[in-house]
């Protein structure tokens, strides 16, 4: 050993040590404020699905490759940290001996073939995302606005330095000809060398040099631990196996909405109490240790944000700067928590006097800042933010390590509404109807057979009739709203021709509540959900097979989804499911085309929630002529606006986003605009109209469409 090896082992043993212990602390840091998390014991449920989700996620990667190029470039990059980590090990024997290499498999021709392609395209995939961040940097509301973008320049110049280390070590090898591996396993290797003069001691340098840089990288996100754009290369692991549905294909916070928790369990309203239950989440530190987890791991990649309709429509809102500002929050206040200090469920101060006295002044006035309010009440989360939310999905759907953002918003909305009775006025109405009429109309609850007036046969009504296959849902919209009837009666057009045997609940039908649910009163939600599981249960008796056939995705989804957490299992299909199979059978049979193009807006409750993509547009391939796609479509859809009950609530920041969609179907050409959901037809209805082309273009459900194509009169 050389003097050269001797001060170039010192070197990287020294920085080797500082990296690791300042590592080992930002472990047990990030570790700590995790653990300040509340408890949620179903993560651990169905190990082997979780095991399997993880490694399909991570190795297959599943969700990045949505996005084609940029998927497959970022899978370069990722397999080539994982592999080529065996390469930062080998630097260590390079830099004692400049001739040496990885113990017994460093000389195998297999390993230096597979390390030098995994490098050449680790380097492709890096620069070709390099490429995409700057572009992308420049678009005026791109998805990297609102990133750290310093940490992201950081990490990708030190994947590049790493890279380029391990070739130029390689090619001094091959200059030195004590390079063991041919040319056609290691080519890039080979043509570097040859550009390079012989220097006995230059693998030992640029090794020193390739382990400053790893160790410089690993001291960096430990005296940051809020890096996501560096540690989701660890946490992502964990964040996807903990997820909170690991058999569903997509985000698994899509669906039903995680129930309201106190201690890790359900909260039962019956025996709860707001001085020692949890209503909802006040602080940081009411989140589960999930959402903790969830905070510390996003990557500041930006794809929720690129998706979410409030934020391309110029709210507040991002998703992204939302879980940024509860990572940093947390973290803030983390030394405080940790201190002793926080406030319990009435608001008062944990920590002692002397507790108080010996803690970090900015850990103590972050402790004091409240998670929802203004500027000027330096709240972390802004009300504007969190009222933006149509809990659509697509940020859940769109984040590559399972992000379930939307149950963290209603999660803060739930405290916000029921503690502090603080939401958009006008909602309030809406939230009275629920609780008063049983609709958020507030329409007479004896208006809601008015729909089967003029039909040309009898509707059955569950009670008059046991001899029934499905139970019709007809939902509030359905029942009150003038343009959503118009659906109701095409369904039960379709059923009566089809000859399906099915039953309406009539007057004994109530809202399924989801409205009160996405606005975070769960009080009013589960008031109205166990009265109509009740009666559901009534309606089925003990027939072993209980199906439900509904035409809004909403109550869809709350009668399929979210009814199985107050003990109600029934199969529930969407009317354009129950169509398709109708028309499959030959039941139904389109024969007169609908004239002009179609385009088809995939509702976000039943497509991205529910992953019903198929079965509308089977049914309006049979019943029209073109069916031209918008470019936002199936899980990619944009959304109508109403989700999350801003139905209810005013639009004032920003373009209105039905207006955005609209305009989107519009620019199609199509003649016809159909829909599978009351709330879209309203909301795109109305945006055609505002855009003065309600003579040209149509907004229907395709339901209508069906039956206009059977030659019957609507």
């Amino acid at each position: 050993m050389g003097i050269a090896q001797i001060v170039a082992t010192v070197l990287a043993g020294a920085i080797t040590v500082v990296a690791v212990v300042l590592a080992v602390r930002a472990v047990l840091t990030i570790t700590a404020v995790i653990r300040q998390g509340q408890p949620d014991p179903a993560r651990f449920d169905n190990k082997p699905a979780r095991t399997k989700t993880m490694l399909v996620e991570t190795l297959g990667h599943t969700r990045m490759l949505k996005w084609s190029a940029i998927g497959a470039a970022h899978w370069l990059v990722m397999v080539s940290f994982m592999i080529l980590f065996l390469l930062v090990v080998e630097a260590y024997f390079e830099v004692v001996d400049p001739e040496g290499g990885l113990p017994i498999i460093g000389h195998w021709v297999v390993y230096g073939f597979v390390t030098e392609w995994i490098g050449i395209l680790g380097l492709i995939g890096i620069v070709y995302l390099i490429l995409v961040r700057q572009r992308n940097i420049r678009q005026k509301r791109s998805r990297f606005l609102g990133s750290t973008m310093w940490q992201a320049y950081f990490v990708e110049a030190v994947i590049l330095g790493v890279l380029a280390c391990g070739f130029l070590i390689r090619g001094f090898k091959v200059a030195n000809d004590t390079f063991e591996y041919p040319g056609w396993a290691t080519p890039l290797s080979h043509g570097v060398g040859s550009l390079l003069p012989a220097a006995e001691d230059g693998p030992t340098w640029v090794a020193l040099v390739k382990l400053f840089i790893s160790m410089g990288w690993l001291i960096t996100i430990a005296l940051n631990p809020t890096m996501g754009v560096a540690w989701h290369r660890f946490l992502a692991f964990f964040n996807i196996f903990f997820k909170r549905a690991p058999e569903k294909p997509a985000g698994s916070g899509l669906g039903a909405l995680r129930p309201m928790m106190s201690q890790g369990k359900p909260l039962d309203f019956e025996e709860a109490d707001p001085e020692k239950d949890q209503f909802g989440v006040a602080q940081v530190e009411q989140f589960t240790w999930k959402g903790l987890l969830d905070f510390s791991t996003c990557t500041e990649c930006g794809r929720c944000q690129s998706q979410c309709p409030a934020w391309n429509t110029a709210k507040p809102l991002s998703p992204k700067l939302l879980v940024l500002s509860l990572r940093d929050h947390a973290y803030a206040k983390a030394p405080y928590l940790l201190g002793g200090g926080g406030k319990d469920l009435t608001g008062e101060e944990k920590a002692t006097e002397a507790q108080l006295a010996h803690m970090d002044v900015l850990a103590l006035a972050e402790g004091n800042r409240p998670l929802i309010g203004t500027a000027e009440e330096q709240g972390v989360i802004d009300p504007d933010v969190l009222w933006s939310c149509t809990t659509c999905g697509a940020c859940v759907e769109q984040c590559p390590v399972d992000i379930e953002h939307i149950d963290h918003i209603v999660d803060m909305r739930r405290y916000q509404v029921l503690i502090e009775s603080s939401f958009p006025s006008e909602a309030g109405v809406m939230l009275r109807n629920l609780e008063n009429k049983g609709n958020p109309w507030g329409a007479p609850q004896n208006t809601r057979e008015d729909w089967t007036k003029g039909l040309d046969f009898e509707v059955p009504r569950v009670g008059e009739t046991e001899d029934f296959d499905y139970l019709f849902w007809v939902g509030c919209a359905g029942a009150f709203e003038d343009r959503a009837k118009k659906t109701t009666r095409a369904v039960a057009k379709l059923l009566h021709e089809a000859g399906v045997n099915y039953a309406i609940l009539g007057e004994g039908e109530t809202c399924t509540g989801d409205p009160a649910r996405r606005i975070g009163n769960e009080f009013v939600f589960q008031m109205l959900a166990q009265q109509n599981v009740e009666t559901l249960n009534e309606a089925f008796g003990d027939r072993p097979t209980k199906k439900i056939v509904a035409t809004c995705p909403h109550c869809f989804n709350t009668l399929g989804n979210e009814y199985e957490q107050l003990g109600l299992k029934v199969e529930v299909v969407h009317h354009t499911q129950l169509l398709a199979h109708l028309v499959k059978e030959g039941k139904l049979t389109p024969v007169q085309p609908v004239e002009g193009d179609v385009t088809y807006h995939d509702p976000c409750y039943l497509g991205r929630h529910n992953r019903v993509f198929d079965a509308p547009r089977e049914v309006l391939g049979e019943s029209v002529g073109n069916l031209v796609e918008m470019p936002r479509n199936q899980e990619r859809s944009f959304c109508c606006g109403a989700g999350g009950a801003r139905m209810w609530m005013e639009e004032k920041i920003g373009k209105r986003i039905n207006v955005e969609r609209t305009e989107e179907a519009l620019a199609t050409g199509a003649k016809t605009i159909a829909v599978g959901c009351p709330f879209c037809y309203t909301m795109i209805g109305d945006g055609v109209t505002g855009k003065g082309e309600q003579e040209n273009v149509e907004v229907v459900d395709v339901a209508t469409v069906l039956l206009r194509s059977l030659k019957q009169e609507v």
